[in-house]
């Protein structure tokens, strides 16, 4: 259906997302404040992001999706979180979510992706049952933190399979058998519960609905290698794995974004009762080499890891289980180090960074609600450190 496992997609002449992130940026951040302010992403940035074709980074070629190599899309995440994180953010979820479609069968993901050039998929973590019923199941269910799902019109709703007699449906490990079933957003009921600190232009709200038919061929098992569809080399990586890219890269866009803010301000600003501006302080010449270092070198890790496991990947047809550690650790180091810097590069600021209209105060809202995410969770060095001293790895993280 799409390419060989061994062999990258084929194009003739693929677009430069990350270009095409740049040239967006202006737009993007001069909406940041009213998208941070209404909790939404704006429509003409959301047009513009259809029109570039950012929702269809990950998304096959088959169903006139781009199918990029996992360093583009790293790359054009971090671009876009230079200029708002909360866009970044979006776009990051909703190219994660369109791995689905690797895993559907045909027809339905022809439905939602194929015949519509603005399909967007986004979904939450929740508790649902969904009940056998003919060729379908008969849902109900509430889920939450749907990030994008205020600009998506399908949702995904992880939901127990419960048979016709009532009993739960085990899969062949003995748990209770889960699947994502995929649901237009018409016909849910949304809560307003997104009123947080950071990424507040996600609109991560609530959705939820009762006693829903949903066809079988919507219901889909996500990154189970036996009902993968779409045989490219970036379907041999979990969703979770390119989500974890995506999220790193927002968090050094941020930081990348702050670093250049305070290199500007630290020329122009003299601390009240100091004799000089702030780059000639020894502290903060410091402090800035340290950033600097500390970013480049989790950006190094995190590019290098990403570009070794993709060429393995392309030659193997595989992805290991060695290879899913890395990256989760590169990750999760990423996000911290950029959150590090940030923390720094604002106390330098000083009263300079606490405007609500200045360049750091959303961006240092945004960072810390990064980090607060799944993604960001320092329980992942504990992950990784374990797998690497010999116990059984939890692939439910990484």
């Amino acid at each position: 259906m799409t390419s060989a496992p061994n062999a990258p997609p084929q194009q003739t002449n693929p677009p430069d997302f990350a270009r095409r992130a740049r040239e967006l940026g202006p737009m993007i951040e001069a909406a940041g404040v009213i998208s941070d302010r209404e909790r939404r992403l704006q429509p003409d940035v959301l047009e513009a992001l259809h029109e570039s074709g950012l929702y269809r980074m990950l998304l096959p070629e088959v169903y006139n999706g781009h199918e990029i190599a996992p360093r583009e899309f790293f790359e054009t995440i971090e671009t876009v979180a230079s200029f708002d994180a909360s866009t970044a953010w979006c776009l990051c979820q909703a190219n994660g979510c369109a791995m689905a479609s690797a895993y559907l069968p045909a027809e339905a993901a022809q439905t939602i992706w194929g015949r519509d050039p603005r399909a967007v998929l986004a979904w939450g973590p929740g508790k649902a049952k969904a009940v056998v019923e003919g060729d379908g199941y008969r849902m109900s269910g509430n889920w939450a933190f749907a990030s994008g799902g205020r600009h998506a019109n399908w949702l995904g709703c992880l939901a127990t399979i419960v048979e016709v007699d009532g009993t739960t449906r085990l899969g062949e490990d003995g748990q209770p058998r889960i699947l994502t079933l995929l649901i237009p957003e018409d016909t849910v009921a949304w809560t307003e519960i997104w009123d947080v600190v950071g990424l507040r232009a996600t609109g991560s709200d609530a959705y939820a609905c009762a006693d829903l038919y949903v066809p079988a061929a919507y219901a889909v098992a996500r990154d189970e290698a036996e009902h993968r569809r779409c045989h490219g080399p970036l379907y041999r990586f979990p969703a979770m794995c390119l989500y974890a890219m995506g999220f790193s890269g927002t968090a050094l866009g941020i930081a990348g974004s702050v670093l250049r803010e305070f290199l500007e301000l630290a020329g122009e600003k003299r601390p009240r009762l100091a004799k000089a501006v702030l780059r000639d302080s020894e502290l903060v010449q410091s402090e800035v080499a340290q950033c600097e270092a500390r970013l480049k070198a989790a950006r190094s890790l995190l590019t290098s890891e990403i570009d070794d496991i993709w060429a393995a990947v392309l030659d193997s047809g595989e992805l290991t289980v060695d290879q899913r550690m890395r990256i989760r650790l590169a990750t999760t180091y990423a996000i911290h180090e950029a959150k590090q810097a940030v923390d720094v590069l604002y106390d330098a600021a000083g009263a300079s960074a606490i405007f609500a209209n200045g360049p750091y105060e959303r961006r240092f809202r945004d960072i810390h609600t990064v980090a607060q995410q799944l993604q960001g969770r320092k329980s992942h060095f504990r992950t990784v450190g374990a797998y690497r001293l010999g116990h059984e790895p939890d692939l439910t993280v990484v």
